[in-house]
């Protein structure tokens, strides 16, 4: 997530400088074969062009809208998430309590033992929705670049078995990694344990019920994550939009031709830098879509899942008692991970 106020020009400029080579490349091309090689033929009214530019607008609006929706909701997800993080720290420490044949030491290890699960959980998770899939744009060399010039995605690089370790005792991390979808391993990890409390007479049933339900809110939020994760932009749509920006932005300097011919000679060289700054604002929309559109992979417009994780991770930590507390994630050069 980007925290200032606005992207830099030049940050956007360096991000989209491959696109901006093949942009002037379209826009001179056709001026050099009509003015000095004399290839008039070449002339296509526009008309035709503004009607496909029309279709184009439409159709990276359309993509614009729906990408941005799938990155809001997301969003509202770990909204949710953070939520009932708090609300299931709470519920743990006020419903488990110190009575026969549980003792305040034997007490405060279970309040520890499923918080810290639950960390492990919005561990494992955002690991999860980090793992790249092949629809995803951080492999791309635009991309990729700007990644590592500014920021660093701490679980692109990092060992989920070593960030679950401090979190989980031995027999619990052997189990949970044994799993391929360790979140859910995790959750039901959690949901056993609150079954032994209940039938040792620890949980009335009213307190199990409810933190069971607790559990049911995580997982199916975790299931929207995932849907969100596996599930792509549909990529018929994502196609004929790319389809139609290129066609226009080829066409352009094509249309353009005609109308600053009508001005007088010389006049036509400036289809160029109008011809490619029409261009650069159709190709810069279809851009901002593409980056929107997945918001777990890594890229500055990311839900910032790690930056929630920790905050969540504090608060918990805090309701422990805990004095060991990890600082809260700080943006690097205005992204926040």
């Amino acid at each position: 997530m980007h925290t200032g106020l606005r992207y830099r020009l030049r940050d956007y400029l360096y991000w989209t400088r491959r696109d901006t080579l093949w942009l002037f490349v379209v826009a001179t091309v056709p001026v050099i074969l009509y003015e000095v090689l004399h290839i008039r033929w070449i002339v296509v009214p526009w008309v035709p062009v503004a009607l496909i530019g029309t279709a184009s607008a439409f159709i990276v609006g359309f993509k614009n809208n729906a990408t941005y929706a799938r990155a809001w909701e997301a969003r509202q997800i770990w909204g949710s998430i953070v939520n009932a993080s708090r609300s299931w720290a709470m519920q743990v420490i006020d419903f488990v309590q110190p009575v026969h044949p549980l003792t305040e030491p034997q007490a405060r290890a279970a309040h520890a033992l499923l918080i810290h699960r639950h960390i492990a959980w919005l561990t494992a998770l955002r690991f999860q929705l980090r793992q790249p899939r092949t629809w995803e744009r951080m492999s791309s060399p635009m991309s990729r670049e700007y990644q590592q010039r500014s920021y660093d995605v701490p679980e692109a690089g990092g060992d989920i078995g070593a960030a679950l370790l401090p979190l989980l005792a031995p027999a619990d991390h052997a189990e949970v990694m044994r799993g391929s979808n360790r979140a859910t391993h995790l959750i039901a990890l959690q949901s056993r344990t609150l079954a032994e409390l209940a039938a040792r007479g620890v949980l009335e049933p009213n307190r199990h019920v409810a933190l069971a339900q607790r559990l049911t809110d995580l997982l199916d939020a975790q299931g929207r994550c995932e849907r969100i994760k596996n599930f792509p932009y549909p990529r018929q749509f994502a196609t004929i939009n790319l389809f139609f920006i290129r066609l226009f932005v080829w066409l352009v300097p094509f249309g353009l031709l005609q109308e600053f011919g009508k001005l007088g000679p010389g006049f036509v060289w400036l289809s160029i830098p109008f011809s490619f700054l029409v261009g650069w604002v159709f190709n810069a929309m279809e851009r901002i879509g593409d980056a929107t559109e997945n918001p777990f992979e890594g890229s500055p417009n990311d839900v910032p899942i790690t930056a929630l994780s920790r905050t969540i991770e504090i608060d918990l930590r805090e309701l422990l008692g805990e004095r060991e507390i990890p600082p809260p994630l700080a943006p690097v050069n205005n992204i926040l991970m």
